[in-house]
Formats: C-alpha cells, sequence, structure tokens
C-alpha cells in the first residue's frame, strides 16, 4: 500500500511538471501582438531598418514611423498628395526613407527629416503608368518596377540612396505577355538575389518568375485578373552552395480562403519546383524569410508560420494584414495592413 502511494505521488508530480512545461509551450508560442490602429488608411509598405526603428506607407498620403520598437508612432501626411497610395517604403535610418506612389501620375519622395517633409525626385505622368515596388541592395543602389506600358514592363534604378532615378534603355525593359503584370500588394514582388543581381514575380494571365533574361513559369493558380504569384522571398544560400532558395506566394485575392496553388519553392533557380505538404491558409500577399528555416505569410485570410522552410504552414491568425517584414539588422517582424493596423510577430 505505502508503495503504491510512492507510486501516485511520483505520477502527480510527473503530471503537474507536464502540465507546466505545456502552459510554458503555450505562452512562448508565436502569436501577433497588436501595436496600432484605427487610422483611416491601408498600410501595404513597410521598412523595418532594426528592433527599433519601423517605418509604413500606406493609402491617404499616409507614413508612419516608430523609434522605439513599435512602442509608439508618429503619423504624418505627405503635404500635397494626401490622397495618395505610398505602397512601398525603403528606410535607411530614423531619418531617411523613399516612398513610392502607385500612379498616376508615379512618385518617388525622399525624406531626410524623419518624414516632416519630402522631396519629388521622379515623377512619370504617362498614361497607364503605375508603380508595384522597390528594392534595395544597400543604402545607395535600389530599383523601383512598373506594370507593362505597351508590353514593356517598366524598370528604374538609382544609384545615389533614392534621391535620381533613371529608367533602363527602351529596348532593355522586359516584356510581359497581355494580361501579365505585377500586384502592388506589399512591395515585395521584387528582390534583391546577391549583391548586384534582382528577380520579380508576375501575375494575373500568366504567372513567371524573371531572372535576368529568363522567364520561369510558377505553378501558382493563374489565368485571371485576381489571380498568381504577389510576393517573393530570397534566402541566399551563395556563400554555402552557390544557390538561393526562392518561395513564392499568391493565390486569389477574390477567393482568398482558398489554399490550392497559392505557394511554390525552387532551390535551382526555377528549373524544378517544389510545392508544400501544407500550403499557407489562403491567398497571401507577403512571404518573408525568418531565419534559415522559418517563415512568416500574410494576406487578408490570416498569418501563417512554417518552421521547415515552407513545406508546412501553420495558421496563428485570422486577422488581416497585407505585408510582414522582418528587421534589416535585427530579430523583429512587423505586419501592416488596412486601417492603420500594426502589429508585431512574438516569436
Amino acid at each position: 500500500m505505502q508503495e503504491m502511494r510512492k507510486f501516485s505521488r511520483k505520477w502527480h508530480k510527473l503530471f503537474c511538471i507536464f502540465l507546466l512545461f505545456m502552459a510554458g509551450e503555450k505562452l512562448t508560442a508565436q502569436h501577433i501582438d497588436s501595436l496600432a490602429g484605427g487610422t483611416n488608411t491601408s498600410l501595404r509598405g513597410l521598412s523595418v531598418v532594426n528592433d527599433q526603428i519601423v517605418w509604413a506607407s500606406g493609402s491617404n498620403g499616409t507614413v508612419a514611423r516608430s523609434i522605439d520598437g513599435g512602442k509608439t508612432w508618429k503619423w504624418v501626411k505627405v503635404a500635397g498628395l494626401e490622397k495618395n497610395d505610398f505602397r512601398d517604403i525603403e528606410a535607411f535610418d530614423e531619418l531617411n526613407a523613399v516612398i513610392m506612389s502607385v500612379g498616376e501620375p508615379a512618385y518617388i519622395l525622399k525624406t531626410h527629416d524623419g518624414g516632416n517633409t519630402w522631396r519629388l525626385v521622379f515623377e512619370d505622368k504617362r498614361p497607364g503608368m503605375f508603380l508595384d515596388a522597390m528594392e534595395f541592395w544597400n543604402e545607395k543602389s535600389g530599383i523601383v518596377i512598373g506594370d507593362p506600358i505597351d508590353g514593356k514592363i517598366f524598370v528604374a534604378r538609382t544609384f545615389d540612396g533614392g534621391e535620381s532615378w533613371r529608367g533602363l534603355p527602351e529596348q532593355n525593359y522586359p516584356t510581359a505577355e497581355k494580361g501579365e503584370a505585377m500586384f502592388a500588394a506589399s512591395g515585395t514582388n521584387i528582390r534583391k538575389l546577391d549583391a548586384d543581381e534582382a528577380c520579380f514575380v508576375t501575375g494575373g494571365t500568366k504567372s513567371r518568375l524573371f531572372i535576368r533574361s529568363k522567364k520561369i513559369d510558377i505553378p501558382i493558380v493563374q489565368g485571371k485578373e485576381s489571380t498568381g504569384a504577389n510576393s517573393v522571398a530570397v534566402l541566399n544560400f551563395k556563400k554555402i552552395n552557390g544557390r538561393p532558395e526562392i518561395i513564392v506566394v499568391g493565390g486569389d485575392f477574390a477567393a482568398d480562403t482558398v489554399s490550392r496553388e497559392n505557394c511554390a519553392i525552387t532551390r535551382d533557380g526555377g528549373k524544378t519546383w517544389i510545392i508544400p505538404k501544407t500550403p499557407p491558409h489562403g491567398y497571401r500577399s507577403c512571404v518573408e524569410w525568418i531565419n534559415s528555416n522559418a517563415l512568416i505569410a500574410c494576406g487578408t485570410s490570416g498569418v501563417d508560420i512554417s518552421k521547415d522552410a515552407g513545406m508546412n504552414w501553420s495558421l496563428i491568425s485570422k486577422e488581416s494584414y497585407h505585408v510582414c517584414r522582418k528587421a534589416k539588422d535585427g530579430k523583429s517582424v512587423f505586419l501592416a495592413g488596412n486601417r492603420g493596423r500594426i502589429a508585431r510577430l512574438v516569436w
């Protein structure tokens, strides 16, 4: 009898330890921590300089900035452009940033004083002009991409930190098929591949990955204006094995809970594609590498996390977000979306 009591006490102690362990696991599980909201703007531009400095941009001429890791935010309206939609932003520090207004006309502006004033550095008033996303290799060299005009995809470069921009020679513009374009959904349909190369993805009637002169079909839903690739993220393995790992997300934003054909991965520059065993849970407008194994993807129907390089995805929130970005110098991951909503991933 005494032995049975000892046995019972032992298992009771082990059970209590198990419960404490499970409670700890639940408390430390990844989730989304809301930081801001209620502002009349749809945020699609997001740039996380480090764990403290975060910039966001969106509709109604709005730009937001935090210099304390998202605890407090400074909201500004760009004077004279209060109705414009700034769908991408690149920030370099707490004072200097570049914003992109889609069009028409298409504008790029830069601030040197934390968003108090902005200077126009690029303007294009052509009919049909519509910018989609920017990408910077460093504080000097950057690229912007825009929807096709007469079948030619617009590309411009800067080599002075966004102070000035110049379009490629007309004969060097990539060509698109009829109905093929880019989605200005999160500023992430173009990404750097290495020190001087970039890649971008298209959607619509045709969804392809463009790498230099290569145009590679992506096994993702396509064929309608609402379908195709929205975002591409690159994990650069160049120092390890000479190749980047590229992941593409998208889907059909008109049917944003459908998970079919919304994600594809390539480890050989698009020669072959891998389809996730468990895909993201719906249309996703943005994807971002958190580390060499983990990814986050978000869209209007929720937020997913993958811990195995994109092969299996877990839904961690049904809240709508347009964009998610990791700190360029740090570990923090932030998200932004409609109604001025900004959040942080607790990882």
